[in-house]
Formats: C-alpha cells, sequence, structure tokens
C-alpha cells in the first residue's frame, strides 16, 4: 500500500470512532443524561446532518488554506470536540460536541479522498476509495465492540477521551510523514451544486442516501434490537459488533476489487440487490443461531461495499467535477445516515418494537435499487456535457 494512502486511512480511522461508536452504547447514554433512546438516536442524526453540509461548503471555504495545514487544524478542533464530549454534563453539551466534530470530520474525511486517488494510478482508484474506507469500517471492527465493553466496565464518557488521545497521536503522524500539499482550485459553491443538475448524477446520488437511510434505521438501533430480540448482555453485543465490524473491513476491499473487475455497473446493482435481501430476512434469522452470524456479515459487508463502486461510477460519468462528486457523494452517505437513524427513532416511538426497523430499512433500500436502474439507464454524455457547463458558468 502507497504509504501516503495508510496515513490518511489512520485519519479517516479515529474520524469514524467517534461517529460509529455512539450506536452501541445508545442505551447507556439515554439513562446518563434521562432522555429517551429515540432522542440519544439524534445524536447520530445531528452528526450527519453537520457532516453533509459541512463537507462541500468548508471545502470550498478554505480553498487557499494549504492541505496540509487544513488537515492538522481540522484534526485539532475534532481534538478538542472529542474532549467536550467527554465531559458534556448533559445531553445539549454532548449535542453540541457531535455538531464540533462532525464538521471537522468531514474536512479530514473530504481531503483524505480527493488526496488518495491523486497520490496512485487510475486504474487503483475504486481500490484506494476502498482502503480509505475501510479506515472507517476498521473502527466498527475495533471501535465499536471494544467500546461496548469498556463502557461496561468504566462508562461511556472514557470512550471519548480516549478518541482526542488517538487523534492526538494521528496528528504527530501526518505532521511527520505526509507532505505539504499545494493549494488546488476549488470550484465555487455555485458551480458545484450547478453539476447536480444532470439526472444522471443526481440519482446517483440518491442511490448512496437511501441505501444508507435503509442501513441505519436498523443499524442506528442495533444494539436495543439485540438486547430486546435476542437477549444478548454486553459481552455478546460486543462480538456482534466485532463481527459486523470484520465484514465492514472485507466489504470495503471486495467493493473495490468488484468494481474493478465487474466494473461499476453490475457491482452497484449487486450490492443493493443482495443487501436488501439481508436485511429483510434478519429479524427471522435472529431466531436460529446458526443462521443469523451468517446474515449479520453478509449485511456488515455489502454496507461498505457500495462506496467503491459508486465513487468510480461518479469519477466515470462527471470526470471534471469528480473531486467534488466525491464529496457530494459522502454528503448523501451522512444525510443518508441522518435520515435513516431519525427515522428509525420514529419506527421505534410509532410500533414499539425495533424489529419492524430491518423491515422497513430493507424497503428504503429497494428505493435505492430503483434509483440506481434509473441512473443507469440515462445517457452518460450528459453528465460531462453539464460538468463542462458548470466550470463555464463559473
Amino acid at each position: 500500500m502507497n504509504f501516503k494512502v495508510f496515513i490518511l486511512t489512520i485519519a479517516t480511522f479515529t474520524v469514524g470512532l467517534i461517529e460509529l461508536i455512539i450506536g452501541g452504547v445508545l442505551p447507556e447514554i439515554a439513562n446518563d443524561l434521562n432522555v429517551s433512546i429515540g432522542t440519544a438516536g439524534q445524536l447520530i442524526t445531528i452528526y450527519a446532518l453537520v457532516y453533509a453540509i459541512a463537507g462541500p461548503t468548508l471545502l470550498a471555504f478554505t480553498s487557499k488554506v494549504e492541505r496540509k495545514s487544513l488537515y492538522l487544524w481540522s484534526m485539532l478542533i475534532f481534538t478538542i470536540g472529542s474532549l467536550i464530549a467527554c465531559w458534556s454534563p448533559n445531553y445539549e453539551v454532548l449535542f453540541f460536541s457531535r455538531m464540533l466534530t462532525a464538521a471537522s470530520g468531514s474536512l479530514i474525511v473530504t481531503l483524505s479522498l480527493t488526496i488518495a486517488v491523486k497520490v496512485v494510478a487510475p486504474e487503483f482508484r475504486a481500490r484506494v476509495i476502498g482502503i480509505i474506507s475501510m479506515g472507517i469500517s476498521s473502527s466498527i471492527v475495533l471501535g465499536v465492540p471494544i467500546g461496548v465493553l469498556v463502557e461496561e466496565a468504566l462508562g461511556w464518557r472514557i470512550l471519548f477521551l480516549v478518541i482526542a488521545l488517538l487523534t492526538l497521536v494521528a496528528m504527530v503522524v501526518i505532521y511527520m510523514f505526509l507532505d505539504h500539499i499545494p493549494v488546488e482550485e476549488i470550484m465555487p459553491l455555485k458551480a458545484q451544486f450547478a453539476s447536480l443538475k444532470n439526472s444522471k448524477v443526481i440519482s446517483a446520488h440518491l442511490v448512496t442516501l437511501l441505501m444508507l437511510a435503509g442501513h441505519y434505521t436498523m443499524y442506528a438501533y442495533l444494539t436495543p434490537f439485540l438486547e430486546s430480540t435476542m437477549h444478548l448482555n454486553a459481552y455478546w453485543i460486543s462480538v456482534v459488533y466485532f463481527v459486523f465490524g470484520l465484514a465492514a473491513v472485507s466489504g470495503g476491499m471486495i467493493g473495490g476489487v468488484m468494481s474493478d473487475r465487474l466494473g461499476s455497473t453490475k457491482s452497484i446493482l449487486i450490492v443493493i440487490g443482495v443487501f436488501a435481501l439481508a436485511m429483510f430476512v434478519l429479524p427471522m434469522s435472529a431466531k436460529l443461531i446458526w443462521v443469523f452470524p451468517v446474515v449479520l456479515f453478509v449485511w456488515g459487508a455489502l454496507s461498505w461495499a457500495l462506496s467503491p463502486a459508486q465513487q468510480s461510477y461518479l469519477i466515470q460519468n462527471a470526470p471534471e467535477t469528480a473531486d467534488i462528486q466525491q464529496s457530494f457523494n459522502f454528503s448523501a452517505l451522512q444525510i443518508g445516515i441522518a435520515v435513516g437513524s431519525a427515522f428509525g427513532g420514529i419506527v421505534i416511538k410509532n410500533t414499539g418494537s425495533v424489529t419492524m426497523n430491518a423491515w422497513v430499512g430493507a424497503a428504503i433500500v429497494v428505493l435505492s435499487f430503483c434509483c440506481a436502474l434509473y441512473s443507469l439507464s440515462r445517457p452518460s454524455g450528459a453528465a460531462k456535457h453539464v460538468s463542462n457547463q458548470s466550470v463555464h458558468t463559473s
């Protein structure tokens, strides 16, 4: 692996920890801060929303800042936000800390992606995106299951302190080994949004948004699902998250290799179709102890397998705005997380059962599949035309 890509993956790992680890300890946070599970779930929603908005916006506003310096400042703010979360005396302060870490985290991940695809040959772009995605999915393997066990022994606040310390270590590594990165011209926000006028491009982003919305309708509430349907304790819940995380890490690489070999079109349809099926059968598999781990692994692997194919698809169909489309696609991903976690809370509130979340989520993923079919059916030349038009109008 290119050493610079490895450094960028370390950074995304720390960001992934703070976004995803909170899902494993939602019941404990809710009890400690005297809020409902649904309200605690909005801590995931606000992070995702701020992340989605901040990604392309901050990238444009900081276009004249040297990239390495911007990287380090973003990580410093991320560290401060993590320390605030550790100290937070009430829900409101924790809510604010999530906004702070989301804004800084969005820059860290967006910069990681835009830099990574520039330091490798074009034929390895999808694979590198898969590796960067592994930085986040690896945080599920190590962070969420260990976080569940650490929270059981020391409380949930210590998790944010550990994340702050890990971020400081990552800052030192980046300061020492990442070269200064020249500032490149960033397309104005108006021109960025103009690139979304093409139906092929916007429907591709909707694929990501709906896929993650369906996923997080269930995944954001996996801990209460495991507690209520399978009656698992903290140890076994951490094992479930560990299995899911292993699958997610392999999914990032599988998605990259699949996209390189089969092409982005076939990969997108295969991943979404099988993912919807896995979510639909998940509640039934919970009653079959030997079937559940298989379904869980498939669900976890495919949850991260779409990103490389999607990013490659956008690069192919909107090459003049490829960097912008990568940023928008991760914004779509985060909006999907926000919508899914918020909608999942509504489903629990209205049905009184977290089991329904899996079936509702599967239905949303089917909508994602329909958007994929629509995007793939649009003429490919139009995206390039819109991209050129966008650059011209800027």
